[in-house]
């Protein structure tokens, strides 16, 4: 009994090892989150890596979930003077994915007899969205104010803005900054009034952008 004890803790010390070994020989991401590796400049979204996602309720009982890709900016950055920083976002509207055929027909479905649609009708204009002002509040987050254009309409929108990633993309070999960001606005302040009191006004926005350096 004491032979196969210890043949059993020899076994699991080697296999703690061996994981040991695999886990440090493991390719670590090239992206951390480290203020410090956040280069001064200019940066333009990579597209590819960029998404804008939402919900909204329906009826009480659950959440509309939708992405908006193709996502395409600039942001201007020096880490020695963060409240200088300037983002410049277009966010397609048409290139909305959501899960539901149904849904996506009457996002863009035209307004009857004339009148406006219940969401953003046909070929509607890219969304953008143009900071006004940026407050650090910590090491790695901010607070990001400006202006969102929207369905003809134009309004103020405060985002919360946590980094997320820094560094060498080693495909692009650009330098790399990623941030996650959050809000909520009333859609309602854009002319998007469908279902009101049925389908939620505020709409959480998830935002997850990734700039390279010019």
């Amino acid at each position: 009994m004491k032979k196969r004890l210890l043949a059993l803790a020899l076994l699991g010390a080697g296999t703690l090892t061996a994981t040991t070994i695999a886990a440090q020989d493991a390719p670590q991401p090239p992206g951390i989150v480290d203020a410090s590796r956040v280069q001064a400049g200019s940066y333009t979204i990579d597209p590819a890596h960029t998404q804008v996602g939402w919900r909204v309720s329906h009826f009480g009982f659950n959440d509309y979930l939708g992405i908006f890709g193709q996502v395409t900016g600039t942001m201007t950055m020096d880490p020695a003077a963060i409240e200088e920083a300037g983002f410049d976002i277009t966010i397609p509207i048409a290139s909305v994915a959501v899960s539901s055929d149904g849904l996506r027909d009457h996002l863009f479905r035209p307004g009857k007899d004339g009148a406006a649609p219940d969401f953003f009708g046909p070929d509607p204009e890219p969304a953008k969205f143009v900071s006004t002002s940026v407050r650090k509040t910590g090491d790695t987050t901010a607070v990001v104010s400006g202006m969102l254009t929207m369905n003809g309409k134009t309004g103020p929108v405060t985002m919360l803005v946590n980094l997320t990633g820094a560094g060498t993309n080693p495909f692009s070999k650009k330098e790399t900054v990623g941030f996650e960001a959050r809000a909520i606005i009333d859609r309602t302040e854009w002319d998007v009034n469908y279902g009101i009191g049925l389908v939620g006004t505020d709409v959480e926005l998830d935002i997850s952008v990734a700039f390279e350096r010019d």
